[in-house]
């Protein structure tokens, strides 16, 4: 399936990538912090760094490419299905990482914008063209409604996806009129939509499947075993890749604060570094109790607090502490709240007293 659709897999993952394009030709313009997420409230809340925004977002969103298209081939039945319905999943995550990384840039140019005016449309228009093909959808476990009561029965499976072709295209079209509410009445009006569309086809499944056991018309007709060899090589490659990856994240990285005449350098793991001039800091201040905080964007490990955090005291500040230690430095630099904290309470001390040497 992956030579038969080099091309369209090909073309597809070049766009997926295409905002890293932008981005590194307006390197220089863009903030070093751009916004990545807003709350319920449409104001913004989360925030990455230029360089894991640019580069990283889009290299994940390129592996869940991958990865669904993978899964929709190599799964049982789904070298059956329908071409459409395979370009549907060729063409779902490019034009998320387009959608998604436009908003980002346009906001991060200064563009006023509420993303409920696109987030809404582009699921809106999803389960529309879904809903479109959901009826022939084939009976296998890598798409379509995968309810036990319709993959173990063929009837089953049929009259839930047909039914749900109809939901899905009802849902969407409520979805693309949400725009018009005001943002939180469109944030309550599309969370109840969502949920219902999971929760119909589910329902309808399991009545029909009711209705086929009391007419005695209900067997059981098993799907094809997926490739036991094919599933080991998958998870023999990708677990220890995973855990690798988590114990990296979870137990490893460091903080370290060095110093010049001028400005002092804060240079963290997972995180970006940060140089700071000392005629910019505005007040300076130890906290032996500590800062509590919420990670709206960053690292929270078994090793290292690192990135944007939330607080009623600062609302958003930026942290470099190792976790578990609770001995703080808190600066105000004007635009920004900084918390740094060294491996223990003696070495967060010796960072206080050197940078309150070096401001006077």
């Amino acid at each position: 399936m992956i030579k038969k659709n080099k091309w369209n897999l090909l073309f597809s993952s070049i766009v997926i990538l295409l905002p890293i394009l932008f981005g590194l030709v307006f390197w220089n313009k863009l903030p070093e912090e751009l916004t990545t997420h807003w709350g319920a409230d449409g104001q913004a809340d989360g925030w990455m760094t230029k360089g894991t925004t640019i580069l990283i977002l889009p290299l994940i969103l390129l592996a869940v490419h991958w990865l669904c298209f993978l899964l929709s081939t190599k799964l049982p039945g789904g070298n059956d299905q329908n071409p459409k319905l395979l370009g549907i999943v060729l063409w779902i995550i490019p034009i998320i990482s387009l959608a998604a990384n436009g908003t980002i840039y346009a906001v991060a140019f200064g563009k006023e914008i509420n993303p409920v005016f696109f987030v809404f449309p582009l699921i809106g228009i999803l389960f529309i063209v879904i809903g479109n093909y959901l009826p022939k959808c084939k009976r296998n476990i890598a798409a379509g409604i995968k309810i036990k009561w319709a993959l173990q029965n063929e009837e089953n499976w049929y009259a839930t996806h047909r039914f749900s072709g109809k939901v899905y295209v009802i849902g969407g079209f409520f979805l693309l009129a949400c725009i018009f509410l005001p943002t939180a009445a469109a944030l309550w009006a599309g969370g109840i939509a969502l949920a219902a569309l999971v929760l119909i086809p589910v329902i309808y499944s399991y009545a029909y499947y009711k209705k086929q056991v009391k007419a005695g018309n209900y067997e059981v007709e098993p799907l094809p075993c997926l490739n036991t060899k094919a599933a080991k090589i998958i998870s023999l490659v990708t677990v220890p890749i995973v855990l690798v990856l988590v114990a990296v994240l979870m137990f490893t990285g460091n903080v370290e604060v060095s110093y010049t005449e001028t400005a002092f350098t804060i240079e963290a793991s997972f995180w970006s570094d940060l140089t700071v001039e000392y005629d910019a800091i505005e007040s300076i201040a130890y906290r032996e109790e500590g800062i509590p905080g919420s990670r709206a964007n960053g690292v929270g490990s078994a090793r290292l607090l690192v990135g944007i955090f939330q607080n009623e005291e600062f609302g958003n500040y930026t942290r470099y502490t190792y976790t578990g230690s609770k001995p703080c430095v808190v600066l105000d630099v004007g635009d920004k709240i900084l918390v740094i904290g060294g491996a223990d309470a003696s070495e967060t001390k010796e960072i206080y007293d050197t940078l309150k040497a070096k401001i006077g």
